[in-house]
């Protein structure tokens, strides 16, 4: 994992110094304003949540739950001072700062943002897609879990918020990029 990781700041660096876009984890300073803007569109995000339920809009709704989750990982990595272009990249990075204990903050939510190249790994990537690329407008199946998918999205923003609202100063180690 920390060959991934690493690659992903040495990648995005080396595109930044050639005057490309970076696709992947560029260190800036800690930026703890941002880290709790994400955390506000996470809150906004699952309202919308409510609202396509509401409206009848269902294909919409796994898009949301993703992005909730996704900007739950962007406030954790702006509280470390880290820039993302990439999905990959930053579902690597929680897993890296999980497995290391530099956060606290369950798998699960690291493992729904994931991006899988094998066609039998799925993830939330995959069902967001899904719903908003078949022709489906309603979904029994995205009905029958609106429960429980809310449920998971309001404890990744517990549990990011934790995080983002602490004091203790969060570092990317050295190993990753140096």
């Amino acid at each position: 994992m920390n060959e991934k990781v690493r690659a992903c700041f040495v990648n995005a660096l080396k595109d930044e110094n050639d005057g490309k876009k970076h696709k992947g984890l560029l260190i800036t300073k800690p930026d703890n304003k941002t880290a709790e803007e994400y955390i506000r569109k996470a809150k906004l995000n699952l309202e919308l949540c409510d609202f396509y339920k509401q409206k009848g809009f269902d294909y919409k709704i796994p898009e949301e739950w993703f992005y909730t989750l996704y900007y739950c990982a962007l406030a954790i990595l702006s509280k470390f001072g880290i820039e993302s272009r990439s999905q990959k990249c930053t579902a690597d990075f929680l897993r890296y700062a999980k497995d290391n204990n530099l956060i606290d903050y369950d798998n699960e939510f690291i493992d729904r943002i994931m991006v899988y190249r094998e066609k039998e790994e799925k993830s939330d990537v995959d069902e967001r897609e899904n719903a908003r690329y078949s022709s489906s407008i309603t979904s029994k199946a995205i009905e029958s879990k609106y429960e429980k998918m809310n449920s998971i999205c309001k404890e990744a923003i517990s549990q990011a918020e934790e995080i983002v609202f602490s004091d203790k100063e969060f570092k990317v180690p050295k190993e990753l990029y140096a």
